[in-house]
C-alpha cells in the first residue's frame, strides 16, 4: 500500500492579510513539502499539470527532476499530466528521461484534467476530449514498447519510423495510473491495459465514483490480468491533521472559508458528506479506514495537504503529523484487513523483477550516427531486425 501527497501548485490569497505568496516561493515551498515527505517516510509525492494563474503546475517533469535529486527513497508522480493537451511523443521522452534521472523511482498518472481553455490554448478542442485521450494514450503506449514506430491518428501527424529517446529505464515503461472522475471510456481503456486506475474524490460526495471503480475492476478481470479485487485502484483526499481534533478544524477554517473551491458549504458540512478529513490524527484514521470499507481494497491513499494559501510551515507539520501519527497505523490495520492475495502497487523494481527474473534488463545502445540518425535501419544495437526503421525520405 503506497501512501503520499499531491498537490497542484495552486496559489490563493492569505485569509489574514490578502496577499497571496508569489509564484517563485510556491514553487520553493512545494520542494521544501517533497523532501520533508521524503524525510518522515511516505512513499510517494505527485505534483498536477495546470498552464493558467493562480498555478504554478505548468511543467511537472522539471520539478520531479529536480526532486529526485533532492531525495533520496520517495517514488514520485503526477497528478495529473494531461494527456488531451500535450503530445504523445513529447511525454513519452520527458517521462523516460525522468524515469532515468529518479533510478526508476518514478511513475505517471494521465488524465484529462479540468481547465476548459487549456484545450484551445495548445491546439485542441474540448469536444474531442475522450477520443484525444484514448488515441494519445494508445499511442504512448506503442512508443515506450517498441524501438521503431510507425503510426497514423486523427490528432497528430503520422509517424514513420520513429524513435522515442531514451528508451525506458531497463527495458520497462513508468507504470501509469488513469485519473478520471466521470469518463467510463478512460476507466475501460486502464482496464484494457491493466494498468492503474485513480480516482480523486476529493471534492465529490462520499463514494461518488464507487460505480466507476466498480466498472473499472469488472473491465481488468475480463480483460485477464487478474480477479477484479486485484485490479489497481488509488484514491485521492484531503486532510488537515492537529493533535486535537477542535484545533484542526479551528486552524483550517480561515483557509478553507477563503478558499473559491469551497465557497457556498460550511467546513462541517465537507467533513461530513465528502472524503476532506479534518480532526485528529485518530479521525483521519477512522475516515481513511472507511474508503477500504467502501471501494474495497486498494494500493495507493493520496492526499492534499497544500491546497491554495495554506502557509508552508504548516505544510511541513502536516507531512509530519501524516508520516508519524496517521500512516503507521493505516498500513497496520488496511493490511491486517486485505483480503489474501491482493497485490501492491507496481513499481519500476517489481516490473522487473517481472520481466526479468534474475537476469539482466535492457540496456539500450544507439547504433552509430550517420549524420542526423543511426546508420541502417535498426536505432539500437539489439533492436528488433523483423521490425526496420523506413525512414521517410527528404525531397
Amino acid at each position: 500500500m503506497h501512501f503520499g501527497i499531491f498537490g497542484v501548485g495552486d496559489i490563493a490569497p492569505d485569509p489574514a492579510t490578502g496577499i497571496p505568496r508569489s509564484e517563485a516561493q510556491r514553487i520553493q515551498d512545494t520542494i521544501r513539502v517533497a523532501k520533508a515527505a521524503d524525510e518522515f517516510g511516505l512513499d510517494v509525492f505527485a505534483f498536477g499539470e495546470h498552464h493558467n494563474p493562480p498555478f504554478v503546475a505548468s511543467a511537472p517533469p522539471v520539478l520531479l527532476a529536480y526532486v529526485a535529486a533532492e531525495t533520496k527513497n520517495i517514488l514520485l508522480s503526477t497528478s495529473v499530466t494531461l494527456i488531451t493537451t500535450n503530445d504523445p511523443v513529447k511525454i513519452a521522452e520527458d517521462y523516460a528521461f525522468l524515469q532515468h534521472v529518479a533510478k526508476g523511482r518514478m511513475d505517471l498518472m494521465l488524465g484529462r484534467g479540468n481547465t476548459v481553455p487549456v484545450y484551445p490554448w495548445f491546439g485542441q478542442d474540448i469536444s474531442q476530449g475522450v477520443p484525444l485521450a484514448l488515441e494519445h494514450y494508445n499511442l504512448l503506449h506503442k512508443l515506450w514498447r517498441e524501438d521503431v514506430v510507425d503510426w497514423e491518428g486523427r490528432f497528430r501527424t503520422p509517424l514513420q519510423g520513429f524513435t522515442a529517446t531514451p528508451r525506458p529505464l531497463d527495458g520497462i515503461p513508468p507504470f501509469v495510473w488513469h485519473g478520471a472522475i466521470r469518463t467510463p471510456e478512460i476507466a475501460e481503456q486502464a482496464a484494457y491495459y491493466g494498468n492503474g486506475y485513480f480516482a480523486n474524490h476529493i471534492l465529490a460526495p462520499n463514494f461518488h465514483f464507487k460505480p466507476l471503480v466498480d466498472f473499472y475492476r469488472q473491465r481488468f478481470e475480463h480483460y485477464g490480468h487478474g480477479r477484479a479485487q486485484d485490479a489497481i485502484v488509488g484514491l485521492g483526499g484531503q486532510a488537515f491533521i492537529a493533535k486535537k481534533s477542535q484545533d484542526a478544524y479551528d486552524r483550517f477554517r480561515p483557509y478553507f472559508e477563503s478558499y473559491p473551491m469551497f465557497q457556498g458549504t460550511s467546513l462541517e458540512q465537507m467533513v461530513r458528506n465528502t472524503p476532506l478529513s479534518v480532526g485528529s490524527p485518530q479521525e483521519v484514521i477512522d475516515k481513511t479506514l472507511t474508503f477500504q470499507e467502501g471501494f474495497g481494497d486498494y494500493q495507493r491513499q493520496m492526499w492534499a495537504i497544500d491546497i491554495g494559501s495554506l502557509p508552508v510551515d504548516v505544510a511541513l507539520e502536516q507531512v509530519e503529523l501524516l508520516a508519524t501519527e496517521v500512516v503507521p497505523v493505516l498500513r497496520k490495520e488496511m493490511d491486517a484487513r486485505r483480503a489474501p492475495g491482493v497485490p501492491d502497487a507496481p513499481t519500476h523494481a517489481s516490473l522487473v523483477q517481472a520481466a526479468y527474473g534474475d537476469g539482466e534488463t535492457r540496456q539500450a545502445r544507439p547504433r552509430p550516427n550517420s549524420g542526423d540518425n543511426t546508420s541502417g535501419p535498426l536505432p539500437y544495437l539489439d533492436s528488433d531486425p523483423e521490425r526496420p526503421a523506413n525512414m521517410p525520405r527528404v525531397v
